[in-house]
């Protein structure tokens, strides 16, 4: 009888860490882009076994959402083989998930997402609210009378991957001084994990506990996001996970290579009035118009790009993920 296996889950990978940069405010000050950007997302994740599966069922978060500042011009999912089975539904939190199943025996999987997104400059969410106290804006979100009051409860709960604790409110404690402003706070919390922290690919899986990346003090972009979060939580501020691309730049004086980008991970904080406020601990900066969104949960477990399960007695022997984010004229 075949076993059954989760297949491999895709992880967030590289960013614009060791020594790229990439556009936008920083988390000590700058300016985001200028107008409306438009891309190409190409989101191709290949699979290899070593013997036959029977089948496979699979979930994804490749199709990138739609809200105020960002709008798909058209988005679409290529799978081979192709599925007997495929369906598109949008989730509790209002992200596109698509659901396959295939049931012919295959040693191979492709999933490739093409989308073209428009992105607006995220500068005009950074309100006076975010300069309010951080006291201030936490009591705002815990009063009865806050219109965010359902998402400030949901999303300052303990998650499956990030729970808060005294040793997160501690490491925060040091950004989060009394009177401090929201804005200035996260910035400078989301900076000390990006200096204090190394960003080392392959020294933690979708699996890592939080608590392991603070006291390794390593990881990639998905465990930063989840660290800030753990913090924010932790002194009842609530924040989101969220999933997507940056687009990133090449180094000087060379081309920008296919494939050299990949999904990436940071978070969000809510605002009072304001709606959501976006910080990329791994770069250093305010989120603008060079990031796209797929999707946003309380952790990584809610938003995984590819995730399922296969009907096989081998292992996974090749998982290859390519990523291009492409300007286009507008």
């Amino acid at each position: 009888m075949a076993a059954v296996r989760a297949a491999g889950g895709e992880t967030a990978g590289g960013e614009t860490a060791g020594g790229e940069t990439a556009g936008g405010e920083t988390a000590g000050g700058g300016t985001a882009g200028g107008g409306t950007l438009v891309y190409e997302v190409t989101h191709r994740t290949e699979y290899e076994y070593e013997s036959d599966v029977s089948h496979s069922y699979g979930q994804l978060h490749v199709l990138p959402r739609e809200f105020p500042g960002q709008r798909c011009r058209s988005a679409g999912v290529v799978i081979v083989p192709e599925p007997e089975d495929y369906a598109e539904r949008v989730d509790f939190f209002g992200n596109r998930v698509s659901f396959m199943a295939i049931h012919e025996p295959h040693r191979r999987l492709s999933v490739t997402a093409t989308s073209v997104v428009e992105v607006d400059p995220r500068g005009a969410g950074r309100s006076a609210g975010c300069r309010r106290a951080w006291e201030e804006v936490r009591a705002a979100l815990g009063s009865s009378a806050c219109a965010e009051r359902v998402d400030a409860i949901q999303f300052a709960l303990d998650s499956p991957l990030v729970a808060g604790s005294p040793k997160f409110a501690e490491f925060a404690s040091r950004s989060f001084t009394e009177g401090r402003d929201l804005l200035g706070a996260v910035c400078d919390l989301t900076h000390r994990i990006h200096t204090e922290f190394a960003y080392k690919p392959g020294a933690t899986s979708v699996t890592t506990p939080v608590d392991e990346v603070l006291s390794t003090r390593e990881g990639v972009c998905q465990d930063f996001a989840h660290l800030a979060i753990a913090c924010l939580r932790s002194i009842g501020l609530p924040a989101r996970y969220v999933s997507g691309y940056l687009e990133t730049d090449p180094p000087a004086g060379r081309p920008k290579l296919r494939g050299a980008d990949a999904s990436h991970a940071w978070l969000a904080v809510l605002v009072p009035g304001s709606g959501w406020l976006e910080f990329d601990p791994t770069n250093d900066q305010l989120v603008s118009n060079r990031y796209v969104v797929t999707a946003f949960g309380r952790d990584y477990s809610d938003v995984p790009p590819v995730s399922g399960v296969i009907y096989t007695e081998g292992a996974t022997e090749r998982l290859e993920v390519v990523v291009d984010v492409t300007a286009l004229a507008g």
